[in-house]
């Protein structure tokens, strides 16, 4: 048998997704990096440059929905501070504490883009972003 995770219980881990975020006196940052997204969200960017740095709303989600939060304030633009290709993105509460990383796409991924292709000083807008909780 399968172990599967109740509604409301997603819901709950989803939203202490936001109140990680929300942590600290102000608003969390959402970083995009080239290259592969470390193994843990708990590990060093290794070899990873920043291409970008995004102010997130606060709160930064909104209420978890079948185990969904969604970002809020969607779309984001700021200008690039690098050129490369996104490969993953990382979130941080505003004392710099790791909070969740997931990938970078243009559709269909945890954090979507209008593009992927980052230039220095070139603007790049969040389409969208989603946490999912696993139902089982």
């Amino acid at each position: 048998m399968a172990l599967r995770i109740a509604t409301a219980l997603r819901n709950a881990m989803a939203n202490q997704v936001t109140a990680q975020a929300d942590g600290g006196s102000g608003a969390a940052t959402l970083k995009i990096y080239t290259g592969s997204q470390p193994a843990t969200a708990n590990d060093s960017i290794g070899g990873s440059t920043l291409l970008a740095t995004f102010t997130l709303s606060d709160p930064a989600f909104g209420a978890a929905a079948s185990g969904v939060v969604t970002l809020a304030g969607t779309p984001k633009t700021v200008a690039a501070s690098a050129t490369g290709t996104a490969g993953w993105f990382r979130i941080q509460d505003s004392a710099s504490a790791n909070v969740v990383d997931g990938a970078v796409g243009t559709s269909g991924a945890e954090l979507n883009l209008n593009t992927t292709a980052l230039n220095n000083g070139v603007n790049v807008t969040i389409t969208s972003g989603t946490i999912t909780m696993p139902a089982g």
